[in-house]
């Protein structure tokens, strides 16, 4: 098996060992890399927002071998999400949505005219089950604004219909 990986492919639990790591500019953030039994080598592909995923490929049948969160992907984590005024984590991305309730909340911040950085969570699973336990929020999307946790869809939407949301969204971009 190769150690790559293409851009927008699914990783799946028995195909690839993910890890990532956060570049800001010419920095780049790097946990340690992930441990695969019997394989040691690692390749890396960059994604939008100044993520880096790296592949270890390995068959894997009921068992997982990474670590949701772990104080490196923490840390990671904290630095993505406070890097971006209005991030959300969905399936997808905010041009292909890939699930419904995904597809609603990019709608709400594009009526909303703010700017808004996706993350597709599908493309990484450490990232997706390390988000759980990050937001401690079991379900995406998940929206981040000026570095908190907001919320998914249904918090989303009935904040978008009280003008909480609108509110919210102003005081980010102008602070």
């Amino acid at each position: 098996m190769s150690c790559s990986m293409v851009f927008h492919s699914r990783l799946t639990s028995s195909s690839r060992i993910p890890s990532f790591e956060f570049v800001s500019g010419s920095t780049a953030v790097s946990p340690p890399a992930v441990r695969c039994p019997g394989r040691r080598s690692h390749t890396s592909s960059s994604l939008k927002v100044g993520i880096k995923i790296k592949t270890c490929s390995r068959r894997i049948d009921s068992t997982r071998c990474f670590a949701a969160l772990n104080p490196e992907l923490k840390t990671t984590l904290d630095k993505v999400v406070t890097s971006h005024k209005v991030i959300l984590f969905m399936k997808g991305t905010k041009d292909f949505p890939q699930c419904g309730f995904s597809n609603t909340v990019v709608q709400i911040l594009r009526s909303a005219n703010v700017p808004f950085e996706t993350i597709n969570i599908l493309d990484n699973e450490m990232l997706r089950q390390g988000l759980k336990e990050y937001s401690q929020w079991p379900t995406f999307p998940q929206l981040y604004i000026d570095g908190e946790f907001f919320g998914g869809c249904d918090i989303t939407v009935e904040a978008y219909k009280s003008g909480e949301l609108q509110e919210l969204l102003e005081k980010a971009s102008l602070s």
